[in-house]
């Protein structure tokens, strides 16, 4: 048997598919999610369902979300679970959260996310955040590092600025190579992210806040006088409270936030 087979299955590489294994890293990832029968749980990519059994067996009932459709199918057939799950065989990036709360719901979201798409999908689940009361994702180490560095650190970037906006993002779980089949080349971690209220988070467009991270990372070895060089003089920084010298990275959330704020503000004045 090859080492990408498991449980009958052969792994595919344009899926991403690492599938986990080592009982002892599941039943932590699951304590940390602490299913209970109350909440509306949905897991992105359930694989061959080594989070689905101990998460179904506790909370009694699960939505999944799996592209695969050689595995959507499989899970429909499962002996003992098929009966307590809601399949959707579809992408996750391009799938509608909102569909699966009632109002005064909040989704619990958790998954062992496709490595190769992580960032772009954790981008879409953020424009749910106002339904999900927690998530918890196993992802590439390095991933979960950036999702969760202080601003001064040199993992601190875009996603950490995206992440930290919407959340608060805490690493739980780390887990090494061998606990998946195909072992991946890195290590990985889970990240517990809680979504902040809507209205504790500042007011500022996302999009605009996107673009404002991309111009300053875009080029991080430089200082913010030459990256926001596109939409503000070293003057506009001065008066906004931020230092035209410094790069990038010592920027706080807060602060990136703040230079948004303004960037709208001086786009809508600018507007016929």
């Amino acid at each position: 048997m090859t080492d990408n087979v498991h449980q009958g299955h052969r792994a595919r590489k344009r899926f991403g598919q690492n599938f986990l294994h080592d009982p002892h890293v599941i039943g932590r990832i699951v304590k940390a999610i602490a299913p209970k029968t109350t909440d509306v749980l949905v897991e992105i990519g359930p694989g061959l369902g080594a989070l689905t059994e101990p998460v179904v067996a506790e909370a009694g009932k699960l939505t999944v979300v799996e592209l695969d459709r050689d595995l959507a199918e499989r899970l429909r057939q499962h002996p003992d679970m098929a009966d307590k799950l809601t399949i959707y065989q579809a992408d996750a990036m391009k799938f509608d959260f909102s569909q699966l709360v009632q109002p005064g719901q909040k989704l619990k979201v958790f998954g062992n996310l496709p490595y190769n798409i992580s960032t772009p999908l954790l981008f879409h689940l953020f424009e749910f955040a106002d339904q999900i009361d927690t998530m918890h994702f196993m992802l590439q180490k390095e991933v979960v590092d950036r999702m969760t560095a202080g601003h001064g650190s040199k993992a601190f970037g875009r996603l950490s600025v995206m992440t930290q906006y919407y959340c608060q993002a805490i690493p739980v779980v780390q887990v090494g190579p061998g606990a998946f089949k195909p072992a991946p080349k890195v290590d990985s971690a889970v990240v517990r992210l809680i979504p902040f209220n809507i209205a504790d988070r500042a007011k500022v467009d996302p999009a605009v806040l996107n673009r404002v991270c991309l111009e300053a990372f875009n080029q991080r070895r430089k200082t913010l006088r030459n990256c926001f060089s596109n939409f503000a003089t070293a003057e506009q920084l001065t008066a906004l409270g931020i230092d035209p010298s410094l790069r990038p990275e010592q920027l706080s959330v807060a602060e990136f936030v703040r230079v948004a704020q303004w960037l709208a503000e001086q786009e809508s004045a600018n507007e016929p």
